[in-house]
């Protein structure tokens, strides 16, 4: 899209906000929020006050490997910990090349060699320092020979971290 294109949009954009002509948001039913339903039911049967976060999710890589997973967490417990030692693991994916590889990693290029035939991504040693970082936060396992893979207990966890961070 051309910069006219881009102005032309976000012109009709704001003027579609000025004007309050703006779509009704869907309706929302209980059966949008079964997990969350569920996980009140948890929340009021375990007698937790403060309440809690569900995370969960099923998947199928494109290179067809299937990962299900669900973690749960009281509000109380993660308020109480000390979230310092999460910070390496959050600084690893705080680099866009570090995403880049994780997002070709998940779609099935896992070797050294393959990463470093792409553009953008500095060089093979810059690569190395990023797959090292990775691997140090819990981000990544090597596989052998060159290869590295997300290991399969933070598949999920990254695409919820993912999804978490978009607008």
């Amino acid at each position: 899209m051309d910069l006219e294109e881009r102005v032309a949009e976000l012109e009709r954009r704001m003027a579609a906000l000025e004007s309050g002509d703006r779509p009704a948001p869907p309706a929302v039913t209980d059966a949008d929020f079964w997990a969350l339903e569920g996980l009140k039911d948890q929340l009021v049967r375990t007698d937790a006050e403060s309440g809690g976060v569900l995370f969960t999710g099923a998947v199928r890589l494109p290179t067809r490997e299937r990962y299900e997973w669900q973690v749960g967490a009281l509000t109380e417990e993660l308020l109480e910990d000390d979230w310092s030692g999460l910070a390496d693991a959050f600084a690893a994916l705080g680099n866009p090349v570090r995403l880049r590889l994780l997002r070709e990693i998940v779609g099935g290029r896992r070797t050294a060699a393959g990463l470093a035939e792409l553009e953008g991504l500095g060089t093979t040693g810059q690569i190395y320092h990023h797959l090292r970082q990775l691997t140090a936060a819990g981000w990544l396992h090597t596989a052998g020979r060159g290869r590295y893979e997300v290991p399969g207990v933070r598949v999920v966890p990254l695409l919820v971290a993912l999804a978490a961070a978009r607008p």
